[in-house]
């Protein structure tokens, strides 16, 4: 289903890019990638100099090799195309301190501690805070959604309104794991039950 359309006409002035890929590699590890490219429809000058229409103002990637707890042993940043060009590309070798880092023990405050504000790029920072889905993502390609984890509960649970671990979905999905009401025999989904008027409306 498409958004509904635009209240008045109007016209692009800038289309943001954001590619993320995730790749299992052949000795057992895992590369994460996400890309940015910034572009305007028109022709945009900067201190710098004019961008042309559909010219990259900015244009970067980050890698991270990570293993199966998420680990961060790698990590490369590039910078093919900024605003500032070789000032911009000059804390691009920073973000090697990304190696050492989990994606899934506190990575975001630990990702804004090291290369936040003038530490680092805004964005390539930006771009590190997504690796943590493009890996949830990646690995989910590897096992059932729903399937046993070791006895601990699937990563997804409790972050969204719909895996509410007291939610319906939950309830018929992820079983072992609903933490709601079981309905009464016989009884409406919970979501059904809203629809039915009450005595008093009757």
């Amino acid at each position: 289903m498409p958004l509904p359309p635009p209240a008045a006409p109007r016209q692009r002035r800038h289309c943001r890019s954001i590619q993320l890929h995730g790749y299992k590699r052949e000795d057992g590890l895992w590369d994460l990638e996400a890309w940015m490219t910034d572009t305007k429809d028109h022709d945009y000058p900067l201190s710098t100099g004019l961008r042309q229409a559909g010219e990259a103002i900015h244009h970067m990637g980050l890698r991270v090799t990570v293993d199966r707890h998420f680990q961060i042993l790698d990590a490369q940043g590039v910078t093919e195309a900024a605003p500032y060009g070789d000032h911009c590309r000059a804390i691009v070798p920073e973000y090697r301190r990304l190696v050492g880092l989990n994606l899934f023990q506190d990575f975001r405050r630990a990702l804004r501690q090291r290369l936040g504000g003038v530490a680092g790029c805004s964005h390539l920072t930006e771009l590190a805070m997504v690796l943590p889905t493009v890996a949830l993502q990646t690995f989910a390609s590897e096992t059932q959604d729903n399937e046993d984890h070791d006895g601990r509960q699937p990563y997804q649970l409790d972050r969204c309104h719909a895996l509410e671990t007291s939610s319906e979905a939950v309830r018929r999905y992820y079983p072992r794991w609903y933490r709601g009401q079981e309905p009464a025999r016989g009884d409406a989904p919970a979501f059904c039950s809203q629809l039915q008027p009450s005595k008093e409306s009757a």
